[in-house]
C-alpha cells in the first residue's frame, strides 16, 4: 500500500502540508506510543542530510516518547481534520487516541505510523533543544508563549518517506 520514495522526490509543498493540512507527530513503539497534532515545523537540509524540525511544547505527552526513542514519524491525512480534533485537543495520558480516531498503527523502524496516512516521514533524532526567551531576537513571537512553555525543537534526519 505504501511506496518508499526519496525525501527529495516529495512533489508537494511541505510548508502548505504542515500549515494547512496539519500532521501527526508520533513517537514510541509496540510497548507504548503517542501522537499529537502539529501545524508548525519545517523541512530542509541540515548537516548534509534531508531533515525536518518538529516543535513540541514541554507539557505534551508525546514529548516523553520523543525523549525515550531515537525515531519518530510525521504523518499526513489529507483533509481529515477529525483525526486532528482528537489528537490536537486530548492527551494520551487520559484517552486512547488510537481507539477514538480509529487509526491503525504500523510498527516499524523503532517507531509508529498509521495505515490511514497518505504521506509518512520517518525520522531519526539528531538534535533536541528547548527554546528560550533570551534567544528571541524578534520579541513578537513571544505572544505565543503566555505560559512561558517554549517549544522543544527536534531536528530529525529523514530516514524514509512513504507515500500511497
Amino acid at each position: 500500500m505504501f511506496k518508499e520514495i526519496s525525501a527529495r522526490d516529495i512533489k508537494e509543498n511541505l510548508i502548505s502540508a504542515i500549515a494547512d493540512e496539519w500532521m501527526l507527530i508520533t513517537a514510541g513503539d509496540e510497548s507504548g506510543y503517542n501522537m499529537m497534532t502539529a501545524s508548525w515545523g519545517f523541512a530542509g537540509e541540515m548537516w548534509g542530510n534531508d531533515c525536518v524540525m518538529a516543535v513540541v511544547r514541554p507539557q505534551r505527552y508525546t514529548l516523553e516518547f520523543l525523549n525515550k526513542h531515537d525515531t519518530f514519524t510525521l504523518s499526513f491525512y489529507g483533509d481529515n481534520k477529525a483525526i486532528h480534533k482528537v489528537c490536537g485537543s486530548k492527551s494520551g495520558r487520559d484517552v486512547d487516541k488510537t481507539a477514538e480516531t480509529g487509526l491503525n498503527p504500523i510498527f516499524t523502524d523503532g517507531t509508529t505510523y498509521f495505515e490511514e496516512a497518505r504521506l509518512v516521514v520517518v525520522c531519526k533524532k539528531q538534535y533536541v533543544q528547548p527554546m528560550g526567551e533570551e534567544f528571541f531576537i524578534d520579541k513578537e513571537p513571544l505572544r505565543w508563549y503566555n505560559e512561558k512553555d517554549y517549544h522543544y525543537m527536534i531536528i530529525g534526519k529523514i530516514e524514509k518517506v512513504l507515500v500511497k
